[in-house]
């Protein structure tokens, strides 16, 4: 029974550790930027040795895919959730605002992303990991579409709910670059409604016809 107490200590205390590892990486990429970051600083930042960091992290493309890893994961759930606020029907006007909410409020993370992005450019496995990632955030949005039964058809030169789910994860990979240039959060926020707005519906608002 003690050693069970004693494994579950050093359980719980490596998952904090490794926690504490990642959010001090965090601040610290987003601040310097990944290629100009070092295990030193990152140990420094989170109050721990180069031993902790080595009993959680084999290196630092670890820590920054295992980071990435996290907070796209985050994001994929927080999209998927405020798309099923709905229930059965879709109120666009009211789906777009929350996510524009949760896509939007952490310029940090975006630095942050755009560093793994240049990453995952120059290493085909990182690549990869990458897409497959964002295809799961693609798949959320199309299959909440696709379940909607008041959305109906998104306009035909999108190719469906899979064309319109893509069309919308370009949307905000366009408006987030001007974000990280001008740091005009509401701009961007105010935009992106806009641009969802009209991928998603007829262009007054109102969700596509189902064909007939």
């Amino acid at each position: 029974m003690a050693a069970r107490r004693t494994v579950g200590r050093v359980t719980r205390r490596r998952v904090r550790t490794r926690a504490n590892l990642l959010d001090a990486a965090f601040a610290v990429f987003a601040a310097k930027g990944f290629g100009r970051v070092s295990i030193e600083e990152v140990c420094e930042a989170a109050g721990y040795s180069r031993g902790a960091f080595y009993s959680n992290f084999a290196s630092l493309d670890e820590l920054f895919f295992a980071l990435y890893r996290q907070r796209a994961d985050l994001i994929a759930e927080q999209v998927a959730g405020a798309l099923a606020l709905d229930g059965p029907d879709l109120d666009v006007a009211s789906s777009v605002d929350r996510v524009t909410e949760v896509l939007l409020l952490d310029v940090d993370w975006l630095l942050v992303k755009t560093d793994f992005l240049v990453h995952a450019a120059r290493d085909p496995a990182v690549a990869a990991t990458l897409l497959e990632h964002r295809e799961r955030l693609r798949r959320a949005i199309a299959d909440r579409l696709g379940r909607a039964a008041a959305f109906g058809a998104p306009p035909a030169v999108l190719g469906g709910t899979d064309g319109a789910a893509w069309a919308v994860v370009a949307a905000y990979d366009g408006v987030t670059t001007q974000l990280l240039l001008d740091k005009d959060v509401e701009r961007a926020r105010a935009w992106l409604k806009q641009l969802l707005t009209a991928l998603l519906t007829d262009g007054s608002g109102a969700p596509g016809q189902t064909p007939g």
